[in-house]
């Protein structure tokens, strides 16, 4: 039996403009809401992500961190 989709947590989400560009088209392209979205990405994260590139892009992403914050 599959499990029920209930959503059982809500946070406070900062997120860049092009990040939630990003999410709103990859929803709308999935036929979701932009929380059922991220529950996909988050409960199927290893398989839906490239290690070795996830590795280099964050690295990249926390090298510009500090100058994208001002």
């Amino acid at each position: 039996m599959p499990k029920r989709f209930r959503l059982t947590r809500r946070f406070p989400c900062a997120m860049t403009e092009d990040g939630y560009r990003r999410l709103r088209k990859f929803a709308n392209e999935a036929g979701l809401d932009e929380g059922e979205a991220l529950s996909f990405l988050f409960e199927n994260f290893t398989s839906v992500i490239d290690e070795d590139n996830l590795t280099h892009r964050l690295r990249l992403f926390n090298s510009e961190l500090e100058a994208r914050k001002k």
